[in-house]
């Protein structure tokens, strides 16, 4: 019944902050002099939101990069790391969504290590080893990072990042506790340049971190108790921004949701098979990461249903109902957004999804998951089941 919290490094979460002021501070602190920024393609082009923080930091952001495409493509990273390296960074600031957090991560982590070409990922990539996760040696990143997200899908709390191997479809994860950000700025009033579909899919995201975590085989009552506050904040504040388009408190307690939703990550909770088969379906299929939790997270519920059924319990009290089964909550949540509830509604082919469990089998989460799944026909016919 002994349970381990591990507090995190990090320092500060602004929440409800202006971001350029935000950052600034952080910058300030940290005495940093040569900030490198990594932002989203589209803000890039259609806001003045690095313009704004560069006059801000009078002449401390050196360098930035919008060139991160969807899932954090290995040669996109290269080439940040190599303009980080470059512009000889002190600090990285990441604006956007999970892909550039991700890459934040990693091009932090890449200077330490003095990655140069994608195949050096392979020697910082987890690995599974009958069954057991082994995460390399690696050096910690020196370099600070605060991110501003413009998402939910809360990679910005985590120590981890996922970089893809595009010639094999494959997301590799990469662990390293120095990897977490110094500090996190939660804007809403930067919410509503998202699109609808990615700041709720991506909500249905974080609301999957909340629940694994609840139902983990490795939970901690510190966890247990942000996560089921997740729950409630992201059930109330996603159906808000789909019923009140442009209501801040809303966007504000999803950005609070998917900070609290993370606790769990933060402290060491093992995930399940929810998230490894997303991982799965992003690197293979290219599935947006909060589709892939639509699909997969009410039917790895049921199947895990046999075996932590006082878990699911907590997840549907949380939802505020416990006659409700959780895998009902969650699919009612998704069906009511407007999301896609089935695989075959996300592009993805039915010839796939052999490839993809057998990927799925390399995921850190499917060792930890709350049901043993043994093998790659198991994660088939889960697959199936969710079809």
């Amino acid at each position: 019944m002994a349970t381990v919290f591990n507090y995190p490094p990090m320092q500060r979460v602004h929440s409800g902050a202006d971001y350029v002021s935000a950052v600034v501070q952080e910058a300030d602190r940290a005495n940093a002099q040569r900030v490198f920024l990594m932002i989203g393609g589209t803000l890039s082009r259609e806001t003045d939101w690095a313009d704004r923080l560069a006059k801000a930091l009078h002449g401390r952001m050196v360098a930035s990069f919008n060139r991160m495409a969807s899932h954090t493509p290995r040669g996109d990273v290269i080439a940040a790391i190599s303009a980080a390296r470059e512009a000889n960074t002190d600090m990285v600031v990441t604006l956007g969504g999970g892909s550039v957090t991700d890459a934040g991560k990693a091009v932090r982590l890449g200077l330490a290590n003095d990655i140069r070409v994608e195949a050096d990922f392979d020697r910082l990539a987890t690995r599974i080893v009958d069954g057991k996760r082994i995460i390399p040696q690696m050096v910690a990143p020196t370099v600070p990072m605060v991110c501003v997200p413009t998402t939910l899908s809360a990679g910005d709390f985590s120590s981890g990042a996922g970089v893809t191997d595009v010639a094999r479809g494959h997301k590799q994860a990469i662990y390293q506790i120095g990897m977490m950000a110094r500090a996190v700025v939660l804007d809403p009033s930067l919410s509503h340049r998202t699109p609808e579909w990615l700041w709720l899919s991506t909500g249905i995201r974080a609301v999957d971190h909340a629940v694994e975590d609840i139902c983990s085989i490795s939970g901690n009552p510190f966890s247990e108790g942000a996560s089921m506050q997740a729950l409630r904040l992201l059930s109330r504040g996603l159906r808000g921004v789909k019923d009140r388009p442009g209501d801040e408190s809303a966007y504000l307690d999803c950005l609070n949701g998917a900070w609290l939703s993370m606790v769990g990550s933060q402290s060491g909770v093992e995930k399940g098979a929810s998230h490894g088969i997303g991982h799965a379906l992003g690197g293979a299929a290219k599935v947006p990461h909060g589709y892939t939790s639509c699909v997969m997270l009410p039917t790895v519920l049921r199947f895990n249903l046999s075996v932590n059924a006082a878990r699911q319990k907590l997840v549907s009290e949380a939802f505020g109902d416990a006659n409700i089964p959780a895998a009902d909550h969650v699919q009612k949540l998704v069906a009511d957004l407007g999301l896609p509830g089935r695989i075959r509604d996300t592009g993805v082919k039915p010839e796939q999804l052999d490839h993809i469990a057998e990927m799925a089998m390399h995921d850190r989460w499917i060792p930890t998951n709350p049901r043993p799944i043994k093998d790659a026909a198991t994660v088939r016919a889960l697959l199936d089941q969710a079809w």
